[in-house]
C-alpha cells in the first residue's frame, strides 16, 4: 500500500469513525437542487472514495410509502466522475422492519433524467409504489441501497460515473454498519434493469481496478443498452423519444465543451428548436416520454442526426464513457435477461457481450426471453431476478445454478400485457 493510499484509508476511517447515529431531519423533502444537504464539504476530495460526508435520517414519510421499511437514511459520499477527479453522489438506504439485516441490495432505479431533481432520493416520495422489487427485498429481511448514481450533474448514460457512484455507495454504507446496526460482513449483490443495468454493469467491470476489496455475492441485469448508440438511433421518433435528449444532456453534462457544442447545433427557431430540446434538463423521464413522444428528436438540429452521431465530440464520449465491455470483467456471477424483440436495445449487442465475457471465464446466466419487448420484460424477468437474488445472497447459489461458466437459455415468460 502506498503513502496517498494509506492517507486516504486513514482520512476515510477517520471520518467515518467520528459520524453518530443522525437524528430527524426536516420534515419536508425538498428537490435536491434547493436542498443544501445535497452538497459536498470543503476539501472533501482528499478523502478516499465511499467516505460518507454527510449522513441524515431521510425526510419526510418514506416508511409509510415504501412496505416493510423502518427506517431510511440519505447519505453523501465521495466518489469518482467520468473524468476520474473527485465528485460526491447520494444515496438512500432502507432498512427492512424485519431485525438482523442477513443482505444488502444495492437497486438501480432507471431514473433515465438530465435533472438532478428527479433524483430518486427525491423522487421515492412519489414514485416510491413504482417499484414492487423494493418492498420485496425488504420483505425478504434485506437492507436495499438505492444510488443517485447520475450524480450532481445528472450524468444519465456515462457510464464510467455511474458505475463509480454505485461502488461507492455499497462502500459508504458498509462502512456505517456499526451506526445502523448491521453486520460488516453481510452479503452484497446489485440489481438494475434498462437504465438501472448501465449503473450496475459499469460497476461490475469497473470494480475489478477500482474497488478490488469488494466481493459481490452477484449482479442481475436486464434490458441492456450496451452501447448508447442503440438508445439515439433507436428511440427517436418513437415512444421512447425522450431519451434522447436526456442522454445526450447527460453524457455532455461533465464535458463543458461537448456541451457547448451541442447546444451550439440546435434550431434557434422553428417548431423544432433550442428551447423545446433544453426542456430536458428539467425533465423527469415521465415528463420527457410524455412531452417528446413520437417526436424525431433530429429534427432539433441543424443538419440532422449527423450534427450528433457524425461529431468526434460526441463520439469520443460515447467510445470512453458509455459502451459496455472495456473496462473490465465482471468478476460475479451474473443474470443476464432480454427480450429478443427489444426494440429500444437490440439483443444482438447483449448477445456479443454476454459471448465475450464468457470467453473470458465469467460465470453468466443468460435468459433470451422469446415473449414481449423492452418494457414487458421489466415484468416478465422480474419474478426470476429476484429467485436468482434470494440464491445468491442467500447461499444456495452453487446448488441451484452453475457456478462455472455461462448458460445460454431461451426462455418464453410471459406475466404482463404489455405488448412492448
Amino acid at each position: 500500500m502506498n503513502l496517498l493510499t494509506y492517507s486516504l484509508l486513514s482520512l476515510s476511517t477517520l471520518f467515518t469513525s467520528t459520524l453518530a447515529l443522525p437524528t430527524a431531519s426536516q420534515s419536508t423533502p425538498l428537490p435536491p437542487s434547493q436542498d443544501p444537504f445535497y452538497t459536498a464539504p470543503a476539501n472533501f476530495s482528499s478523502s478516499a472514495p465511499g467516505t460518507v460526508l454527510r449522513f441524515r435520517i431521510a425526510p419526510g414519510n418514506l416508511t409509510s410509502i415504501i412496505p416493510n421499511c423502518s427506517i431510511a437514511y440519505n447519505i453523501v459520499y465521495r466518489t469518482t466522475n467520468s473524468l476520474y477527479l473527485p465528485s460526491f453522489a447520494v444515496t438512500t438506504l432502507l432498512v427492512p422492519s424485519t431485525p438482523n439485516s442477513s443482505a444488502l441490495l444495492s437497486y438501480q432505479i432507471p431514473y433515465n433524467t438530465a435533472s438532478v431533481d428527479a433524483s430518486p432520493s427525491y423522487t421515492l416520495y412519489t414514485d416510491g409504489p413504482g417499484y414492487p422489487d423494493i418492498p420485496a427485498a425488504l420483505g425478504l429481511g434485506w437492507l436495499v441501497n438505492i444510488p443517485d448514481f447520475e450524480g450532481p450533474l445528472a450524468s444519465f448514460a456515462a457510464g464510467v460515473e455511474e458505475g463509480h457512484a454505485v461502488l461507492d455507495s455499497i462502500r459508504a454504507v458498509l462502512s456505517l454498519s456499526k451506526q445502523i446496526g448491521f453486520s460488516p460482513s453481510v452479503p452484497y449483490a446489485m440489481w438494475g434493469y434498462s437504465g438501472g443495468s448501465i449503473a450496475s454493469e459499469f460497476a461490475a467491470e469497473l470494480q475489478v481496478q477500482y474497488a478490488p476489496e469488494m466481493n459481490f455475492a452477484g449482479m442481475a441485469i436486464g434490458g441492456l443498452p450496451v452501447q448508447s448508440l442503440d438508445i439515439l438511433t433507436a428511440a427517436s421518433g418513437g415512444f421512447f423519444a425522450g431519451l434522447v435528449p436526456s442522454s445526450l444532456l447527460g453524457i455532455t453534462a461533465q464535458y463543458p465543451d461537448a456541451r457547448n457544442y451541442l447546444i451550439s447545433r440546435l434550431k434557434p427557431s422553428g417548431p423544432f428548436n433550442a428551447t423545446g430540446f433544453l426542456r430536458a434538463e428539467h425533465f423527469s423521464y415521465a415528463d420527457a416520454q410524455t412531452y417528446y413522444e413520437n417526436q424525431t428528436i433530429w429534427n432539433y438540429f441543424l443538419n440532422g442526426s449527423s450534427d450528433v452521431l457524425d461529431a468526434p465530440v460526441i463520439q469520443k464520449i460515447i467510445h470512453r464513457d458509455c459502451i459496455m465491455g472495456y473496462h473490465g470483467v465482471p468478476q460475479m456471477p451474473m443474470l443476464v435477461y432480454q427480450a429478443v424483440a427489444d426494440e429500444l436495445a437490440p439483443i444482438v449487442n447483449t448477445d456479443e457481450l454476454v459471448n465475450r465475457y464468457c470467453g473470458v471465464g465469467a460465470n453468466i446466466l443468460y435468459q433470451r426471453n422469446t415473449i414481449g419487448g423492452h418494457l414487458a420484460e421489466y415484468t416478465n424477468g422480474d419474478e426470476g431476478a429476484l429467485e436468482w437474488l434470494e440464491a445468491v445472497l442467500g447461499g444456495t447459489y452453487e446448488g441451484k445454478y452453475k457456478g462455472e461458466g455461462c448458460t445460454v437459455q431461451n426462455v418464453a415468460i410471459n406475466v404482463t400485457s404489455s405488448p412492448v
